[in-house]
């Protein structure tokens, strides 16, 4: 009997963090935080109002734009941001909004979207001495195993 269940993203969405995905952790993407920089796409359709125009902006400078970009989904990106435009009017029919969840979701612009996609943004760690003492570390991320590891008769 085949794994999976009736949809596409059934089941547990993938940890980059659990033990059993350690071995694997390449195939994660992690993006910079910083964003996209260089230029944006152009529009690929003929007209472009105002609000999409801000959208399309604002969405290629996210980190998810070098993937959007690496794989030439250009013209996902600026159909979304349309299909956005358009939802945010008060008369818009919520089928609407149900479809541009679905497309963040595959453009990995929601959080199961990323874990789909195996993206993730790297983190900044800046020092801020009002959220912690001088003198402590900043605690980085490790892996479940690293953790294991540090307790005391914990496995490894």
């Amino acid at each position: 009997m085949p794994k999976g269940g009736a949809r596409t993203r059934s089941g547990p969405a993938p940890d980059p963090t659990a033990l059993r995905r350690e071995r694997d952790a390449g195939e994660w993407t992690i993006l910079p935080a910083e964003g996209r920089e260089g230029a944006t796409p152009d529009w690929p359709f003929e007209e472009q109002s105002v609000r999409e125009a801000v959208l399309w902006e604002r969405l290629w400078e996210k980190p998810q734009g070098l993937m959007w970009e690496r794989y030439g989904q250009e013209i996902e990106v600026a159909l979304y941001a349309r299909r956005l435009a358009e939802a945010e009017k008060p008369e818009s029919a919520v089928v609407l909004s149900t479809l541009v969840r679905q497309m963040a979701d595959s453009l990995g612009l929601t959080t199961p979207g990323m874990r789909g996609n195996r993206w993730r943004i790297d983190r900044v760690v800046e020092e801020d001495e009002t959220l912690r003492g001088p003198n402590e570390p900043v605690m980085e991320a490790t892996s479940a195993r690293a953790r294991l590891r540090a307790v005391p008769g914990g496995s490894g």
